[in-house]
């Protein structure tokens, strides 16, 4: 190369390198405006007035959210719970509480512990607790069964309640459930403490990618999730809320549900997004085959949240199978 060439290279160089810097400043640099958000929720409106549910967990006096939806119009006389999951909370469940309780469904939609706005407190969390918090507010609602509909780990817990507790289980759906498989097979565990730094340490970028892979389509509606996440990280009270995050993954890891499913008793629906991951529709199957009285319903081109992105759909395949009659219960399935 000629001095003249070398010096147009030179000068060519750092001019390329600053614009590589700047476009991607452009798309991984989080919006100015976004600052702390509460992961208590104080600063996000719930769509329904929010009730609490007191009691004590392993010495420590909590509280469980959850909003109680009367049906518009006339009654069917039939009670949802819907739970949320691990990423997410009651209140994106909105479209379907109006959905259900405009075809005469009484909906609860609950926070569990550790999310939302429930308390976060430093305890062992466990699918087992959960599912019986949920059979707590039940009880204290005089309610004595009804549908239980969980998203993603809200599926999860969905499977451990059915299993558990077959007499008060009229329907069971899973959409997009999670934990298909039992990842100690697959995998080692993880030291507590790597877990704990891998959620303190969240960045932006990884929040986006992490809310991004749960769509198919993207609407500019779904960087809501992405403000919360990351406003999350910047609030004080985020380092306990960390340590929550990473005992609740922790428990997914050692708590599996795939050996709930032979013995769950309800009529079930499996049901979700199609293109939830490269094995999902085949991991779907084995859950609805596993099951003994469950159906499998899978929506093309859409991916892990369904009743955000393919609603009308979604909230049509439910309300059918919510409407369907339940398995008669027997005192032989009360145990399981």
């Amino acid at each position: 190369m000629d001095s003249a060439k070398s010096r147009r290279h030179i000068t060519w160089l750092p001019m390329v390198l600053v614009a590589l810097l700047a476009g991607l400043g452009s798309v991984t640099a989080q919006p100015a405006d976004w600052g702390p958000m509460s992961p208590s929720m104080e600063d996000v409106p719930y769509p329904h007035s929010v009730s609490f549910l007191s009691f004590t967990m392993y010495g420590q006096d909590v509280r469980m959210a959850y909003m109680d939806v009367a049906p518009n119009g006339a009654a069917n006389g039939r009670v949802v719970v819907l739970l949320h999951g691990g990423n997410f909370f009651a209140e994106y469940w909105k479209g379907t509480i109006e959905a259900l309780r405009n075809e005469g469904f009484r909906v609860l939609a609950t926070d569990r512990i550790g999310y939302g706005r429930s308390s976060k407190p430093i305890v062992p969390y466990t699918l087992h607790d959960m599912a019986l918090h949920i059979k707590m507010l039940l009880e204290e609602q005089g309610i004595p069964k009804a549908a239980i509909v969980g998203h993603s780990m809200g599926g999860m817990v969905t499977s451990r309640f059915a299993f558990s507790y077959p007499e008060m289980t009229t329907h069971a759906v899973m959409v997009n459930q999670i934990g298909l498989t039992d990842s100690r097979l697959e995998r080692p565990w993880r030291n507590p403490e790597e877990q704990y730094q891998a959620s303190l340490n969240r960045s932006y970028e990884s929040i986006r990618r992490g809310i991004e892979r749960y769509f198919i389509t993207w609407s500019p509606e779904y960087e809501y999730f992405i403000r919360l996440h990351y406003g999350w990280t910047q609030s004080g009270d985020w380092p306990q809320f960390a340590k929550v995050r990473s005992r609740i993954s922790q428990m997914l890891y050692a708590d599996p549900v795939v050996y709930d499913w032979p013995h769950i008793k309800a009529k079930t629906l499996v049901i979700g997004g199609a293109e939830d991951g490269p094995n999902f529709r085949a991991l779907a199957k084995n859950v609805a085959d596993t099951i003994p009285n469950a159906e499998l319903v899978l929506i093309d081109n859409v991916g892990h949240i369904p009743h955000l992105e393919a609603s009308e759909r979604f909230h049509s395949e439910l309300i059918r199978f919510l409407e369907s009659d339940p398995i008669p219960h027997t005192e032989e399935q009360s145990q399981p």
